[in-house]
């Protein structure tokens, strides 16, 4: 049986149910990254577009053209962000917007663009 993952914005307004394995847990301090989210780092996994169910009051996300490729996603009432979903049948979910966040299989394996993060922030990524 495949497992489950539910997660949302703030309001609840949109709500999402991801069915399967996730792939590429990771974070990333991309400038994208950091203003979509306000923070210096993001964490993320991705699922296949297939995978993933918009299933709360509000549908889908609104999306806000982030790049040739993707799409950031966000809630239109509360302004939470929810991920981004390319052109590729990939939807990236970030890992707050989860019910459970601390599903072990969650967990980052990597970081991209470190080199955009402040010297003082460290991300320690356990070898496997």
């Amino acid at each position: 049986m495949a497992k489950t993952y539910k997660g949302g914005c703030l309001c609840g307004n949109i709500r999402f149910t991801a069915v399967g394995t996730p792939q590429k847990p990771h974070t990333c301090s991309c400038k994208v990254c950091q203003r979509h989210s306000g923070s210096i780092t993001q964490a993320w996994v991705e699922f296949g577009k297939e995978q993933v169910t918009w299933d709360g009051p509000g549908g889908e996300p609104t999306l806000w053209r982030s790049s040739d490729y993707s799409s950031r996603s966000f809630c239109n009432i509360c302004g939470s962000t929810l991920g981004a979903i390319d052109d590729a049948p990939i939807v990236a979910l970030v890992l707050g917007v989860f019910d459970s966040c601390n599903r072990k299989e969650l967990k980052p394996q990597s970081h991209s663009f470190s080199s955009k993060r402040p010297k003082w922030w460290k991300v320690q990524v356990e070898q496997q």
